[in-house]
């Protein structure tokens, strides 16, 4: 048991529920179809696939998921306690695609 001054264990770092984080950060419209890509299977969290939409994400945290016809690739840079609005939410993530690189914005010459 660590007293005031001990190290906390990394279990103690916060986490939030995969399909409400997806909601907060505005990637779906509901914690329903952010639940129906995680139990599906289309969701990896820090490369390993994920099946439950309940899985605790913490910060640090890589998602790579589609989205529409993208596959997106977040890392989570903080946890939200409400879906607010969209400048909120963009601070949430950390988009780490490409900038300009959408492979079906231009067809390969």
């Amino acid at each position: 048991m660590a007293g005031p001054g001990g190290k906390q264990s990394h279990q103690a770092q916060p986490k939030l529920r995969l399909d409400k984080w997806l909601f907060h950060a505005r990637f779906f419209k509901s914690r329903e179809l952010a639940a129906e890509v995680a139990e599906g299977g289309h969701l990896r969290i820090n490369a390993q696939r994920c099946l439950k939409p309940g899985h605790g994400l913490a910060v640090g945290d890589v998602l790579t998921f589609p989205q529409g016809r993208r596959i997106r690739l977040i890392r989570v840079l903080s946890l939200s306690d409400r879906r607010g609005p969209a400048t909120e939410a963009l601070a949430l993530y950390e988009d780490l695609d490409p900038p300009g690189q959408d492979a079906l914005a231009e067809p390969l010459e």
